[in-house]
């Protein structure tokens, strides 16, 4: 099986050929290509590539399907006895990408 460790936005993920990704949030509208260049690590069969620090010439090709909003999250703050209450909540925005190939030059 042949995978990356990819690094987007300050964090990394596998891409497997096939399968699909969650991102942070990229500024690309659906349907449109994302090449993935900091390849950190690749992986095929029993050869292993480590990047130091990104592997040179792998770039990982991905389609935009959508963009999506994770689950809600609430933060609750309080300080007893002092009538002290914030409530705020967050949803991060996230993009899915499939992965179609893993190529090196």
């Amino acid at each position: 099986m042949k995978f990356a460790i990819v690094e987007s936005g300050g964090k990394q993920y596998r891409a497997v050929e096939g399968a699909s990704l969650e991102v942070d949030r990229l500024p690309v509208e659906a349907g449109q290509e994302v090449m993935l260049d900091r390849v950190l690590l690749l992986a095929d069969e029993e050869k292993v590539s480590v990047g130091t620090p990104t592997v040179k010439g792998a770039r990982v090709k991905t389609t935009v399907v959508a963009h999506v909003k994770g689950p809600k999250i609430v933060v609750f703050r309080y300080r007893p006895k002092k009538r002290y209450r914030v409530k705020t909540g967050h949803r991060q925005q996230y993009t899915q990408l499939k992965v179609h190939s893993i190529e090196m030059e």
